[in-house]
């Protein structure tokens, strides 16, 4: 079993549990012309509370969705009725999307026992189980954030690291992307990637909306050349798919890696920062 995932069955058996917080963590690109806040209010597991990755943001930045402040982070969920001592289950509309990025929030902020519902939304109702309409509201909780910086990375350290090469740099985006051969979603980036990074497209990390298992994971990551025992750093377009890396190296048996925040969206806007085509 992986300890970061729960079953549909388990979490059925969980409802109403006063420990017990559902986060709907649904975000889409717009190429998707999907709504996750709609679709939520729409139709969600009954209890769970809607995260916005874009709401509970750092707003001083033009970068999307990179982390607030720990006390900004903590308001934000305190008020959802979210503690740090919760058992807290994150769930996604796609299966495994921006649940992982929710997922790498809540451990970067202190939150004890988080996990992601294994298929997510579509699993969820493929067998039929209980849905509710409408803004579920919760008590107001106290969140006491600790930060866990070893599992950040801003622009400085992503400097150097790409300087000194002392941590291994995964990409998560498409092969297309990452060789610089199809131009990024976002207007003004450049297209390519950082020198030595090397690229496990988020795609080849799930099936049918579920994580693959430990013993896959480890054989993709052997394929591609990655030593699981070094330090690693994820990237993608703006940290959603590096989240969902991070959590494939973890369960595959990774003990240091980090997410850096403002990945390509970041990167790639800086004229002066060294790009790799190819």
């Amino acid at each position: 079993m992986n300890p970061h995932l729960v079953s549909t069955d388990w979490l059925a058996s969980q409802i109403g549990a006063p420990d017990l917080s559902i986060i709907d963590g649904s975000w889409y690109m717009p190429a998707f012309n999907r709504s996750g806040g709609t679709e939520y209010l729409e139709r969600h597991i009954p209890g769970a509370v809607f995260f916005d990755i874009d709401g509970v943001a750092d707003k001083s930045t033009n970068l999307p969705h990179m982390l607030p402040t720990p006390e900004a982070f903590a308001a934000a969920v305190g008020a959802m009725g979210i503690s740090e001592t919760d058992r807290i289950v994150i769930y996604d509309g796609a299966g495994l999307g921006s649940s992982a990025r929710v997922w790498w929030t809540f451990r970067t902020m202190g939150a004890r026992s988080v996990q992601i519902l294994d298929g997510g939304l579509p699993k969820w109702l493929a067998e039929g189980r209980a849905i509710e309409a409408g803004a579920a509201a919760r008590p107001a909780k106290v969140f006491t954030p600790t930060f866990h910086p070893e599992l950040v990375v801003g622009l400085p350290e992503m400097r150097n690291l790409v300087a000194s090469g002392k941590k291994t740099i995964l990409d998560a985006r498409p092969a297309e992307r990452f060789k610089g051969e199809a131009p990024e979603p976002r207007p003004g980036l450049a297209s390519g990637h950082m020198p030595g990074a090397g690229n496990v497209p988020v795609g080849l990390l799930s099936a049918n909306g579920q994580l693959k298992s430990a013993d896959e994971l480890r054989a993709l990551f052997a394929e591609r050349g990655v030593d699981l025992s070094n330090p690693i750093v994820t990237s993608c377009g703006s940290g959603v798919t590096a989240s969902t890396l991070t959590l494939a190296l973890t369960t595959a048996g990774a003990q240091d890696v980090a997410v850096y925040d403002g990945s390509w969206s970041e990167w790639g806007s800086h004229p002066d920062l060294p790009v790799v085509k190819g």
